[in-house]
């Protein structure tokens, strides 16, 4: 077994990807009977830094478009970049330790800004350790529910599972170790988009959204039909969609077309007949609404309801999976075995059980006491509260596990949407309602969103220490450490950025958070919520799963704004492209392997610059030439250099070689 330490990493064994033969062991890797370097003082400290870095990031970029980028990636190629210039011996474990506490990051973020700006939405009254706490706590319940199913994930369906997001940050990982410029690829697109994205933000020298009504034709169909193209024209968008892929960027896409080029037309052709106000709090007919008050009216709370459905069918089709699942942790914690032997292989070893249920009981008894003095004063609404975050923490958390595992993608919002009513309905019916009820559910909410997120990100940490042969047990003690810091810097930035935005009618539309308030405020005011439009969105999830295309996605489209769906599929048409120019498939497998590499980087660029640029705001240096970026002729400005980013993109991805 020297052999692992002596030869150079060569890469994945060639059964990483495929379903094991009886009798036949996976080998990852680091040997592992071997001790390798994995958790010291350079492991840890670059992991928090990189929690900090990226927490503040995806926390700025999750509340302009309503999506979290994964941090993984980016962290995985700095970790390498970085082990490569102080030229560390033998730093695979290392990387994946920083890797696994900053990726905290984007999990502890997505938790965060999908619900509790609501609280500052609904204009409530809301404290900073509100939001800390909320967010620690339910990233403590994530790991802690999460632990017991790690060998079913990651171990028993090896090969099953294709864990899109561990995959790619494993070959990061993995041609790190064997050498190469990943490194140099991200820094530079790091710096092109980072400053692209900077000066959108700090100088406007040309509109960050393109639109149709730059024409004068354009500007009249969008007056009398509310017809309109929009695209936001930013790199971390646009990279975003790179990630994602041309599929779901396509359905994404397709859901906001349907949004704006049907629905919304519909809407205002009928609103044309129609003489009375429709819905709760609208005062304007539909016939003097532009097409952005129709959506916000009406065609979101369809995507709303598409979403709620959508997480509903997920936890359905999960049924197999959940039980198995629960069955599993339940013999762990109450079958009378340990789990660990003193023969027990490194690779092998999970926290001990009766650590878990201790932290698990601890977790409970604090967000108890956190619910009875910081947010209801009542014994009967924090027991209920408690009650509500354990069970459908507990149940939705091998849904998001699973939703990671086959797709990559954790369908968080639409859980916590269902959690929200769920909340919502036994609160009002134990007697808590108005706005001590919204503060409630927004913070149960806020809790349960981010142990879902958690646990969905950790299987992906826990799969790539899997295939590259860490010790799970460094992984779960140090990602709690990783969980307080990335709490306290979301904490802060979300705070920051209401008071340099705000997030209503502002430059951070938080879209989900606006969906959570949308759904909440009726519900705690005993207002009449849409609920026809709730149960339209319900019926079109179900439709949709009917004829076999992913819900979700399509929802996610119907309700985040179109300005930045169209950018994702232009993302994902480059993807596509660039990937498919050559018969040759290794080649193809580089480029594309490169273009992530250049998207990653305008996306961590992006935000990153995004951060700075509210920072320098909120110090007063306001730089931004508004009226200008407002003008049509900044629009056609910033239509030609988005062209020019996408160009660059192309090019640079183009000029891969194949190993």
């Amino acid at each position: 077994m020297s052999d692992h330490e002596v030869k150079k990493v060569e890469g994945l064994p060639e059964n990483a990807y495929f379903e094991l033969a009886p009798g036949e062991e996976y080998v990852p890797v680091m040997s592992p009977k071997e001790n390798v370097p994995e958790v010291n003082i350079w492991s840890v400290l670059w992991g928090l830094v990189m929690a900090v870095i990226f927490s503040a990031a995806a926390a700025y970029l999750g509340l302009k478009i309503g999506q979290v980028f994964e941090a993984a990636i980016p962290i995985a190629i700095i970790a390498v970049g970085l082990s490569t210039a102080f030229k560390r011996n033998k730093a695979l474990g290392e990387n994946v330790i920083i890797q696994s506490i900053g990726a905290t990051s984007g999990s502890i973020v997505a938790g965060a800004i999908f619900t509790l700006p609501a609280l500052y939405i609904l204009e409530l009254e809301v404290e900073f350790y509100q939001i800390f706490l909320a967010s620690l706590f339910g990233g403590f319940l994530g790991i802690l529910f999460l632990i017991p199913f790690r060998k079913y994930f990651v171990a028993e369906m090896h090969g099953k599972f294709p864990f899109p997001e561990a995959t790619a940050t494993t070959e990061v990982l993995v041609a790190g170790e064997k050498g190469g410029n990943q490194a140099l690829v991200l820094v530079s697109s790091g710096i092109i988009g980072g400053l692209y994205d900077f000066i959108i933000a700090t100088f406007g020298l040309w509109s960050e959204v393109f639109s149709t009504r730059v024409l004068e034709v354009g500007q009249s169909v969008a007056d009398k039909f509310k017809l309109v193209f929009k695209l936001n024209v930013g790199a971390a968008v646009m990279g975003l969609g790179y990630i994602v892929g041309l599929k779901y960027a396509a359905i994404i896409a397709g859901g906001s077309f349907v949004a704006w080029f049907v629905i919304i037309p519909v809407f205002a052709y009928l609103g044309d007949f129609i003489n009375v106000p429709i819905g709760a709090n609208v005062d304007l007919l539909i016939k003097q609404m532009s097409a952005e008050q129709i959506f916000s009216n009406y065609v979101r709370h369809i995507g709303i309801g598409g979403i709620a459905m959508a997480g509903l069918i997920g936890i359905i089709k999960s049924s197999g999976i959940i039980k198995t699942a629960f069955s599993l942790g339940f013999k762990e914690i109450f079958g009378g075995k340990d789990g660990q032997s003193n023969n027990q292989l490194r690779t092998q070893k999970d926290l001990p059980m009766k650590i878990i249920v201790s932290g698990i009981v601890v977790t409970a008894i604090m967000i108890f006491i956190f619910f009875m003095l910081g947010v209801v004063s009542n014994v009967l609404h924090a027991i209920v509260g408690l009650l509500i975050v354990l069970i459908i923490a507990f149940l939705f958390t091998t849904v998001a596990a699973n939703a990671i595992a086959i797709v990559g993608t954790n369908p968080v919002s639409g859980m916590t949407l269902m959690t929200l009513i769920l909340s919502s309905i036994i609160l009002v019916s134990v007697g808590l309602t108005g706005e001590a009820g919204m503060v409630s559910a927004l913070i149960i909410g806020g809790v349960v969103c981010t142990a879902l997120s958690v646990a969905g990100a950790f299987v992906t940490d826990l799969k790539i220490g899997y295939w590259l042969g860490s010790s799970p047990y460094k992984q779960e003690k140090w990602k709690f450490l990783g969980t307080v810091v990335s709490a306290a810097t979301v904490g802060w930035v979300i705070m920051l950025l209401n008071d340099t935005y705000g997030f209503v009618g502002s430059d951070l539309p938080a879209p989900q958070a606006n969906a959570m308030a949308a759904v909440i405020q009726p519900l705690m005011s005993n207002q009449p919520a849409p609920w026809m439009m709730y149960i339209a969105g319900a019926f079109m999830a179900l439709i949709l799963t009917m004829i076999k295309v992913p819900a979700l996605a399509f929802a996610l489209g119907m309700y985040l704004p179109l300005e930045l769906n169209t950018p994702i599929l232009v993302g994902g048409m480059i993807a596509h492209f660039v990937s498919t120019r050559s018969k040759d498939d290794e080649l193809n497998k580089a480029r594309r392997e490169r273009g992530t590499l250049i998207a990653s980087g305008f996306i961590a660029g992006g935000a990153l610059m995004g951060v700075v640029s509210v920072i320098l705001r909120s110090l007063g240096a306001d730089w931004r030439m508004s009226e200008w970026a407002e003008s049509h002729s900044a629009e056609l400005v910033g239509i030609v250099m988005f062209a020019l980013i996408c160009m660059y993109m192309i090019w640079d991805s183009l000029r891969a070689k194949k190993n």
